[in-house]
Order: C-alpha cells, then sequence, then structure tokens
C-alpha cells in the first residue's frame, strides 16, 4: 500500500495501539482510495485539508490502519472490488470511534444501493466511480467542513446501571457488561463509575485510579480530551475505566454541568458508555439517567429490592428518561430469599434477565480483582441476555445494521 499526505504539514504522530482511543490530536481527513484518477478528483474537489492524508487502497486496508491508528474526523474508503462491501464496513466500524464521519467511494451505480449504504447502514454520503472534482466539493466538501449533517446526535449508547439497593451486585453487573459489550460489539467501551467514595469497579478489575473523576465533575472548565484520556485507565484493548476512590471525609461537590460534560465527551469517543449511578441519585445521577438509552435495575430476591424496585422504576419516569428500564434479578436460588413467582408479582411482571445465585465464584472474582466472566460459565451465560439486549438496540429492521449501530447512526 503507498501512501501520501496532502501536501500541507506533517501531520502529528496519531498514536499506536489501545492508546488511540481517546486523543485530542486527530486527523481531519484520511482518505483511501483505490486509482489515481479518483485521488485526483478527491484532491481538486478538497482542496488543502490541513491535518489530512491520502493513503492508496480500499476500506480493507483503513481497517488495518485504524487498528492501530487515532480515527480521522473524517474518513473517505473505497470499495471498489469488495464482494461484500456491508460486511467491509462492518469491520471498519468496529476499529472506529462514533463520532467518525464515514463518506464512501465505490463502482456501483444502483439508486436501491445508494438508498441502502446512506440509510441503513449509516454512511453519511457515497460517489461512484467516475469521481469528479464538482462531485466531490459539492457531495463531499461540506462533511469535511464540518457542515454537513449537522445538528444530528451522534455518539454512542450509555447504559446506567443501577442497584435498587446496595449490597445486590450492581458493579458487578457494570463492570462483567463493559467487558461483555467490547467482547460482543469489537467496539470501544467506557465504564464510568459514579460511586466516588467507596466504588468497587476499580477493586474488581485491579485498577488504580486517580482523583481526576472528581476534578473533572467538579470543575467541568477543566475536562478536554487530553484531562479524559490522563484520566481514563486501560483495561483492554478498546475498553476504558473511568472511576475515583476518594477518602469518606472527602468534602466532594459534584456538578450536573460536570456529569453532563463528562458523559458527553465519552459519547464522542467511545461507542458504549456503561455507568455505575449509585442510589438514590441525585441531580448529577439524574443528569446522567436523561442521557441513558438503557436503565438496567438489579435487585435481589428479597422484599426490600421489590418495593425500591417499583419506587426507582417511578423516578426513572420522573426524570422524563427516555432510555428502557431493563430488571436484572441476581442471586435467583438463595437459601431463605423469595421464589421467582413472588418477586414477578412483586415488581410487576417477569424480570427481564435472571442471574443464579453464585456465592463463591462472584465473590472470589472480586476479591481477586479479575472479571467474573473468567471465573463462571454460568455468570457469562446469564450475562449474555443483557448485552445482546443492549448491542442489538441500534439496529434496524436491514441485516446489515452493526456500522450505523456502532457508529451512532440512527437514534439514541
Amino acid at each position: 500500500m503507498r501512501t501520501e499526505r496532502m501536501p500541507v504539514r506533517e501531520l502529528p504522530d496519531a498514536g499506536r495501539g489501545g492508546g488511540a482511543i481517546i486523543s485530542a490530536d486527530r486527523p481531519a481527513l484520511m482518505v483511501f482510495v483505490a486509482d489515481e484518477a479518483s485521488e485526483a478528483a478527491i484532491r481538486g474537489g478538497l482542496g488543502d485539508v490541513l491535518g489530512a492524508q491520502m493513503r492508496r487502497g480500499t476500506v480493507r486496508n483503513a481497517v488495518k490502519v485504524l487498528e492501530k491508528e487515532t480515527t480521522p474526523r473524517v474518513l473517505i474508503v473505497d470499495i471498489s472490488g469488495i464482494d461484500d462491501p456491508f460486511a467491509a464496513l462492518d469491520d471498519l466500524a468496529s476499529v472506529c470511534t462514533p463520532d467518525v464521519r464515514v463518506l464512501v467511494v465505490g463502482e456501483r451505480t444502483e439508486i436501491g444501493f445508494y438508498r441502502d449504504i446512506t440509510r441503513n447502514v449509516g454512511v453519511h454520503e457515497y460517489l461512484h466511480k467516475p469521481l469528479t472534482r464538482d462531485n466531490v466539493a459539492r457531495l463531499f466538501a461540506p462533511h469535511v467542513q464540518g457542515s454537513g449533517d449537522i445538528g444530528q446526535d451522534r455518539g454512542g449508547q450509555v447504559t446506567v446501571v443501577c442497584g435498587v439497593h446496595g449490597g445486590v451486585g450492581a458493579t458487578t453487573i457494570a463492570v462483567n457488561l463493559a467487558l461483555e459489550l467490547e467482547e460482543l460489539t469489537r467496539s470501544h467501551v467506557a465504564l464510568l463509575d459514579l460511586h466516588l467514595q467507596g466504588g468497587a469497579a476499580a477493586m474488581m478489575l485491579g485498577a488504580r485510579v486517580t482523583s481526576g473523576l472528581r476534578v473533572a465533575l467538579e470543575e467541568p472548565d477543566r475536562v478536554d480530551a487530553l484531562f479524559l484520556d490522563r484520566v481514563g485507565v486501560p483495561i483492554g484493548e478498546r475498553i476504558r475505566l473511568i472511576a475515583a476512590e476518594e477518602p469518606m471525609e472527602a468534602d466532594i461537590r459534584p456538578t450536573e454541568e460536570g456529569v453532563r460534560r463528562v458523559v458527553d465527551m465519552l459519547r464522542q469517543r467511545f461507542n458504549h458508555v456503561v455507568v455505575d449511578v449509585p442510589v438514590p441519585p441525585g441531580p448529577m445521577e439524574r443528569a446522567v439517567l436523561q442521557r441513558a438509552r438503557h436503565v438496567v435495575l438489579v435487585l435481589g430476591p428479597e422484599v426490600a429490592s421489590i418495593r425500591d424496585t417499583v419506587s426507582i422504576k417511578k423516578l426513572v419516569a420522573m426524570t422524563g428518561a427516555a432510555g428502557r428500564v431493563i430488571t436484572v434479578l441476581n442471586g435467583l436460588g438463595r437459601r431463605g430469599y423469595l421464589p421467582l413467582k413472588l418477586v414477578a408479582e412483586g415488581i410487576g411482571g417477569a424480570p427481564d434477565v435472571i442471574i443464579p445465585d453464585l456465592p463463591r465464584q462472584l465473590p472470589r472474582a472480586a476479591n481477586l480483582g479479575r472479571p467474573a466472566l473468567k471465573d463462571s460459565a454460568v455468570f457469562r451465560r446469564s450475562l449474555a441476555q443483557l448485552s445482546q439486549e443492549i448491542s442489538a438496540v441500534r439496529a434496524s429492521a436491514q441485516a446489515r445494521s452493526l456500522f450505523a449501530r456502532i457508529l451512532g447512526r440512527g437514534g439514541s
């Protein structure tokens, strides 16, 4: 693959490996086209774009490059000669952050193909070859300049995990859900633990965190992409933990503006944002609920959980949150606790996800600082119901919807 840069300036180092997920230093434009004529038309139609890269290749080359380099703000890829372009675009989606604008060039000219790729798949614009400078300037340039498709809500999907009261295992669910989403969707995932004092997410993952999250929530003006880069702790290739372990005597004063800014910035860099929210939710937590696509309520097989589940469902509705509430019954079969029938009657319907009592595996995993998914096949199977429900929420009726889901197209 031959690599050239548009004659503007030397592009700064984009980063390598997992560290490229969050970066304030992003290429403005990256282009992968297979032939010289298309390259010339794009150069002529777009002119000099500061911080742009022009590379010879197709969407397959783009996937290999973006596995290691930072996602650009705008990406142009060539699907010419690709047997299954939709599968190739799915692969591309798995290595891109959700705020990228993807423009595609190819050889197919059918109007049905154009509609499919731009409406159902999530591509912003498609041009068929031979490209002309005029078409590139008219249809691609507005996206490169930032004036195309403005106002559309783009960004990762927020999932709030909330225990109906303490001790029901909500943090265990949140931690392992984030890991499962990364594995299932091959996308970038952020795990945000809003338990600033006494939070257990970092402990369960064997991670060390700083006071950066507290600063971000108390002083939102200090939050930028580089700040979050320093705060986020790498857990896997595509997953970051944002958490705090403040002392109990600390006088913490998070702001609604701070949490909104943190969540919105995470949505621009991650395909999924899983938020572990304490109860009862205060103003900060309610601001997160309003941005949630799913609200996962974790309860135990007990009378107190039934009472609190009903109360928190009402509270979620009062916040105006549009997200769907999913109930997770954790610990079914625990000796001396309620059977499933009574729990279902109490909360007004069967729980959406049921996790059996695992008195040895879950505590052992937490104490060892390792994900419970690695220690319990039963827990993994149970949690798969939840992760599949959340990962498929953006899927359209079309089978080829992964690209749109991962890149934030088609609703939030």
